[in-house]
């Protein structure tokens, strides 16, 4: 099974390839792992008939009790034959309907085989959360195959409305899972079908909340509006999706959970009352409608919310009539979607009212249109005919609610069999004064797809019996009745087939009154579901856009308040509710002096920053308390944090530095003297709370430490570092989740700065190069006269010939370039000795990039470039890929790394191992030495060329003189 699954997805990620060398001839190669689903899927039918099924489990992480299940019973086979079979034709008919100039054809093509795969693998789910995992994969796909137009706005429209109403639906249904798997102890579906949880108000809640779900997926009332926008995709993706796939999740959802859950309260009004009012609704809107695609796309509406009162109904015979019509439904309306691409291909308009004689020029399109159409109407010997059947007979022998379901399903099938007489009249028949659309032939490779669906669903009629032990045993999951129901085509005269006859006839006076019907049904129309969710979007945005207004006001100082308040509010809550403090050991004010004193310091920093007026003072002043901070974790007995605390803080100084260069020199913002007042005592108060909080909480601990088990771990390693061991081994997933965010934010902050090229002027001239104290040059500097260099001159820097006398530093020069080699040969060491000692490949990566803001305040802007000839972003990729790409091998074994660990030995090192960890670290290493040269290049060379162009312009106009008719300043 899991197999099969993955093909799906592996060869649709080479869709772009095959379709580039095959053309449309790829839908033949990608239609290869659905052919192989379905013959396998048939291989397992006699085990899935007999009330057996395959199941395949893979423990995952079996420490926290994760493992991905599949299973494949008589429910899970019907799906998967319609899923795989459907697909394989709809992929076979893509051939014949695209050519092979159609644009964005690659994508296409794998997008539809991906979403064919998580279809499979969403009815093979046994297991709740992976279920909803490819659920949301199955939304994701359909949004991007009805968007596959997105040069139409309509296209981009219907598929965004699709993703929402899914979307919305999806996320409730996932807390409908979340709080059943609580309630039943389990998450397999199995599981909790073998023994239900009790109906307490928690599950009635989550009933509701999966149910949900299930109707927006479904597209039953109120949620049907996404499923008629939904046709502006290709026709291959209307045939698949609304009548073989994604509408079909949510009534598969349906029938495999009410053996669990019919009965409990709320189930059967919610299925009953919105999948009958879906079937009146959307009948009735097909009968005045003119696209014959809008036309089938209603009547899947209608018949989805038959399929889901059937499913929903709770019995036996409901159960399994839901079971034969979901067969049925797909067979019929698969082809009818497929014969109106054809239609349409052909003349070049889906409009009824334009097309009349089409029968004729193709009549054996129209044959095909007309089998799928008799069965669609249920009128024998078609296999809907069996399948309405089946359903009046179970209602008619149902309790009250049954027999009201059965009046309304009647109605409802006399709608089906008007509007599909209205399908073929307006498709295929002539028109009195319209002329015959001409139409080319169709090849027989373009009719084979719908063709081989319509004669399965005429075999399917009188054979439906061969169904009927697999559809049994799906249904026996429901209490038996005395006189249970068996498939047939024909069961004799009764009451079932005399409504069968009434439907058929009132849906004939229907068509025969078509005109005033439409006049009817226009006249009493309600506003369009469709209106009303543009009219709630648009209150939605104008909401926000006053919500807005009136939060954000563009003061900095307004939103900490408001935060500082928040949480100052939310603290003293907990404070005072919970009363922490009370059996609490006394708090200690520190374990030695020396604490007590550099807090003091700190907070001695920290409160002058509230009285200061210029900048650099407020950024020296803030620096201090974190160095501050860093000596705490030196007394505490933290190296590493320390180390990594004061790297930190010596970047971000510099980087303050670098951008205070552009701005004032005082605070510029007038505040007067009572909104002063209040900010500072607000300031006050938080700090205060945060403080009392955390020590609090620290005295009030009941559980025990989790830094022993730590120690004992990393100890059990044979390592010594336990805070770098955590980072890279234990929790290497938040490590990696937490580059990720950092190199997020250097991005955003350089694309702010930078508004072209990113490596714009980042050079040094040519006859800068090669200035260094190894290479004394006696080539003439620029712009001095030949003959008056003097001595030959010593370049410290390879590029800082390139700054002007007044902003160079012979000492500073000197320093950078002895310190240089030796800082990075140290952030080498606080990489690679991380297991035993301080360091890792956070601080190794800080002190790297410390090495080149050296460089940079030494030399320059070009001196930067020299010394970092490559691209920073080379850095950052590299070493989130590498962390990425180690993080995720170590999930084959259930594990997070330690997937590998080499031990050797060297004759100057030693015994020295090398493993998975060790390489992770690495990757850390790189991204953040890509962050810091990020940063630096943008608020330190972007910045130095945006200051010297400003110069350069400021000389161009002092020397260009006054214009004329100004004084001379």
């Amino acid at each position: 099974m899991t197999a099969l699954v993955v093909a799906h997805f592996v060869l649709a990620a080479f869709a772009r390839p095959l379709v580039r060398r095959l053309g449309t001839r790829a839908f033949l190669v990608l239609a290869l792992p659905p052919a192989a689903t379905t013959c396998w899927a048939f291989t397992r039918w006699e085990t899935a008939a007999s009330g057996s099924s395959v199941d395949w489990s893979w423990a995952w992480m079996p420490a926290y009790g994760v493992s991905v299940d599949l299973r494949l019973d008589a429910l899970a086979e019907l799906m998967v034959l319609l899923a795989s079979g459907v697909g394989t034709l709809v992929l076979l008919y893509c051939a014949s309907y695209f050519s092979d100039t159609t644009p964005r054809l690659a994508g296409f093509a794998g997008n539809l085989l991906a979403f064919a795969g998580a279809m499979l693998a969403l009815v093979l789910s046994d297991d709740l959360i992976s279920l909803y995992v490819f659920w949301e994969l199955t939304t994701v796909f359909s949004y991007l195959l009805i968007g596959y137009d997105s040069e139409q706005r309509h296209s981009r429209r219907s598929a965004l409305q699709a993703l929402t109403v899914t979307t919305l639906g999806g996320l409730a249904m996932l807390v409908g899972f979340l709080i059943v798997g609580q309630e039943a102890g389990t998450y397999r579906i199995s599981a909790i079908l073998a023994d239900p949880p009790p109906a307490t108000t928690a599950v009635q809640v989550a009933v509701l909340l999966i149910l949900c779900g299930a109707l927006s997926k479904s597209a039953v009332w109120p949620f049907s509006l996404w499923l008629p926008n939904a046709m502006a995709a290709p026709t291959p993706v209307s045939a698949y999706l609304h009548a073989a796939a994604m509408v079909k999740a949510g009534v598969y959802l349906v029938a495999r959970l009410a053996p669990a859950f019919a009965d409990v309260p709320g189930w059967r009004p919610v299925v009953m009352v919105f999948g009958a009012a879906t079937m009146l609704l959307g009948g009735w809107r097909a009968l005045r409608l003119h696209d014959l695609k809008i036309v089938l796309a209603y009547g899947t509406v209608s018949q989805l919310g038959f399929l889901t009162l059937l499913a929903g109904v709770g019995n036996r015979d409901a159960a399994l009539a839901a079971a034969v019509m979901i067969l049925g439904h797909a067979l019929f309306k698969a082809p009818l979607f497929l014969v109106t691409g054809i239609v349409d291909h052909a003349a070049g308009t889906r409009d009824l009212r334009k097309l009349s004689g089409v029968g004729r020029a193709l009549p054996h399109v129209c044959a095909v249109a007309v089998l799928a159409a008799l069965s669609m109407a249920a009128l024998p010997p078609l296999l809907g005919f069996a399948a309405k059947e089946s359903a009046f007979e179970a209602l008619l022998h149902g309790d009250t609610a049954d027999r009201w379901a059965l009046g309304i399903t009647v109605a409802g099938s006399a709608l089906t069999v008007a509007y599909t007489a209205r399908f073929i009249w307006g498709g295929f028949l002539r028109k009195p004064g319209v002329a015959d659309t001409p139409v080319p032939r169709v090849g027989p490779a373009f009719l084979a797809a719908p063709a081989a669906l319509a004669l399965c669903g005429l075999v399917l009629g009188p054979g439906v019996g061969w169904t009927d032990r697999l559809l049994s045993a799906y249904a026996d999951a429901f209490p038996a009745p005395a006189h249970p129901y068996h498939l047939a085509l024909w069961h004799g005269w009764g009451t079932a087939l005399l409504l069968s006859a009434a439907a058929t006839a009132g849906g004939a006076v229907l068509f025969a009154a078509r005109d005033r019907v439409a006049r009817l049904s226009r006249r009493i129309a309600w506003p369009t579901a469709d209106g009303v969710f543009g009219q709630l979007l648009l209150g939605l945005e104008r909401l926000s856009l006053q919500a807005t207004g009136f939060v954000q006001r563009g003061s900095l100082s307004v939103y900490l308040a408001t935060t500082l308040l928040v949480m100052l509010a939310g603290q003293l809550a907990v404070l005072i509710a919970d009363r922490p403090w009370q059996g609490a050991s006394a708090p200690r004010l520190w374990d030695v002096p020396l604490q007590g004193g550099v807090a003091a310091l700190t907070c001695a920093a920290a409160l002058l920053c509230l009285t200061v007026r210029r900048r650099m003072k407020a950024v020296v002043l803030a620096g201090l308390t974190g160095y501050g901070t860093a000596l705490l974790f030196v007394v505490q007995g933290g190296p590493d944090l320390a180390l990594t605390q004061f790297c930190v803080e010596t970047v971000s100084m510099i980087v303050f530095v670098l951008v205070l260069r552009r701005m004032p020199v005082h605070f510029q913002e007038s505040v007067s003297t009572w909104r002063r007042a209040v900010r500072i005592p607000v300031a006050l108060a938080a700090a205060a709370t945060l403080g009392v909080v955390v020590w609090v909480a620290a005295a009030a601990r009941t559980a025990s430490p989790a830094g022993a088990a730590m120690v004992e771990e990393t100890a059990h390693h044979g390592l010594k570092d336990v805070v770098a061991t955590i980072l890279v081994d234990l929790r290497a997933w938040d490590t990696m989740g937490e580059s990720a965010v950092l190199a997020a934010a250097a991005i955003g902050v350089t694309s702010l700065v930078y508004l072209h090229r990113r490596a714009e002027g980042t050079a040094a001239p040519t006859e800068a190069r090669g200035r260094t104290a190894w290479s004394v040059t006696a080539e003439p500097l620029t712009g001095v006269p030949q003959g008056d260099e003097g001595a030959p001159e010593r370049g410290w820097l390879a590029a800082g010939a390139t700054l002007a006398p007044e902003h160079r530093s012979v000492v500073f020069e000197v320093v950078a370039r002895l310190l240089f080699h030796p800082i990075l040969v140290l952030s080498v060491y606080l990489l690679f000795c991380a297991e035993n000692m301080p360091g890792g490949g956070f601080v190794g990566g800080l002190v790297a990039g410390l090495a080149l803001i050296t460089r940079y305040l030494a030399g320059g802007r070009f001196e930067l470039a020299e010394a970092a000839p490559l691209q920073p972003g080379l850095f950052t990729g590299l070493g989130l890929f590498v962390s990425t790409g180690v993080a995720l091998s170590g999930l084959s074994d259930g594990t997070v790394l330690h997937a590998w660990t080499y031990h050797g030995h060297l004759p100057l090192v030693g015994d020295f191992e090398f493993g998975t960890p060790v390489i992770f670290d690495c990757g850390v290493y790189l991204l953040v030495l890509g962050v810091v040269l990020d940063i630096v290049r943008a608020l330190g060379a972007k910045i130095d060329r945006q200051i010297e162009r400003a110069a350069a312009e400021k000389a161009a106009a002092r020397r260009a003189g006054p214009e004329p008719g100004e004084a001379t300043p």
